[in-house]
């Protein structure tokens, strides 16, 4: 299976240029390697002299570039969708809109991109793909969209399956999931082999996360804002499950750093000029083999939780518990910790902050 690799910070901090570094690097090991832009076509087009296309295309040896575009992913199957919609429903209302119109509508561009992602991931092609997005909250939410739709087909299946409107469109929904995103979702019956299928798809998105197949570095400048907006980056990451393995300082080595995101590796990255790619692939620490404390600790001897949530104060964590289920709210993201079975029956009853870590008594 491919490891993801993406990055975390600040507009202008040097993302893109650390992503085609590490690409290029990766690539003269051997590996094969896909980089995927969502942002920055003028930069690509700038630092390798090269066009992007939805279709990938090797620039280098073992290295393929594309740019996930969302009127293209929509586009490739609006025509389909316009099909469908005229078959089940008696007054198609989608006939005159095209599929680039959609883009508009919240939450598009990260669904597809993700889904995206998942098919060359799931591929087996690549050994590795590298994620060149937007590296702010937009990042984050697209990871997080298993757990949340996980979620929520959790907490309201029974209010999807009683709601008026969802039976009335259900005929229509199998039919456009199938298009869209290659799975058969129909509200009927969520027990059946289809929707299996789509709740094992969040599960296994949910797993990439766990597993550490997906992770991230955070890049930033010794700007004071560079290094905050990290740092919360850094936090929200957690809470999805998203793992953060170091830090590249670009074109700094700012002596505070070590300290305020310990224990992340910091690594400072040299200032080069254009298309040094080899001298910046030869100062980036080995990506693929970094590890973090985990996000989520079991002591079950003194009855606590501990979760890492660097960048965050207490006043600004909420916590809930919804029988074994406990959520907590920090900043845009929400963590969902299911006790194990031997305190299912059991309520948080302390919080409190220490070293980076919210730790929780299970009374």
């Amino acid at each position: 299976m491919s490891s993801i690799v993406t990055f975390l910070g600040k507009g202008g901090s040097g993302r893109t240029t650390v992503a085609i570094a590490l690409a290029q690097g990766l690539a003269q090991t051997g590996s094969n390697v896909l980089l995927l832009a969502r942002n920055s076509p003028v930069s690509y087009r700038i630092a390798l002299e090269l066009e992007l296309t939805p279709e990938p295309q090797e620039v280098f040896p073992n290295l393929a570039v594309a740019k996930l575009s969302s009127t293209a992913m929509l586009e490739q199957n609006w025509e389909a969708i316009k099909q469908l919609e005229q078959q089940y429903l008696r007054s198609p209302i989608i006939k005159g809109v095209f599929g680039q119109e959609l883009g508009v509508l919240p939450g598009m561009d990260e669904a597809l991109a993700l889904n995206q992602l998942r098919e060359y991931y799931q591929g087996g092609k690549y050994d590795a793909i590298i994620y060149d997005g937007s590296g702010d909250m937009s990042t984050l939410r697209m990871f997080a969209i298993p757990e949340v739709l996980d979620w929520y087909v959790r907490r309201f299946k029974d209010v999807f399956l009683e709601s008026d409107i969802v039976k009335a469109l259900s005929p229509f929904v199998q039919p456009v999931t199938a298009a869209v995103l290659n799975v058969s979702w129909s509200f009927d019956n969520f027990e059946t082999a289809e929707t299996k299928q789509a709740n094992q798809m969040l599960e296994n998105g949910k797993q990439a996360l766990k597993d550490k197949k997906v992770i991230a570095y955070l890049v930033a400048t010794e700007d004071e804002y560079a290094l905050a907006e990290a740092k919360y980056l850094w936090g929200s990451a957690q809470q999805i499950g998203l793992n953060v393995v170091g830090l590249l300082l670009n074109k700094s080595t700012n002596p505070k750093a070590t300290d305020e995101f310990h224990p992340l590796k910091v690594t400072a990255l040299p200032q080069i000029d254009r298309g040094d790619w080899q001298t910046l692939s030869d100062a980036l620490p080995d990506l693929l083999a970094a590890d973090n404390p985990e996000p989520t600790y079991f002591d079950f001897d003194s009855s606590k939780i501990r979760v890492f949530l660097p960048g965050f104060a207490k006043k600004q964590v909420k916590l809930t518990q919804n029988g074994s289920e406990i959520t907590v709210e920090a900043g845009e993201q929400r963590r969902n910790i299911e006790l194990p079975s031997r305190w299912s029956d059991r309520s948080v009853t302390g919080a409190k902050f220490i070293d980076n870590y919210l730790e929780l008594t299970i009374g």
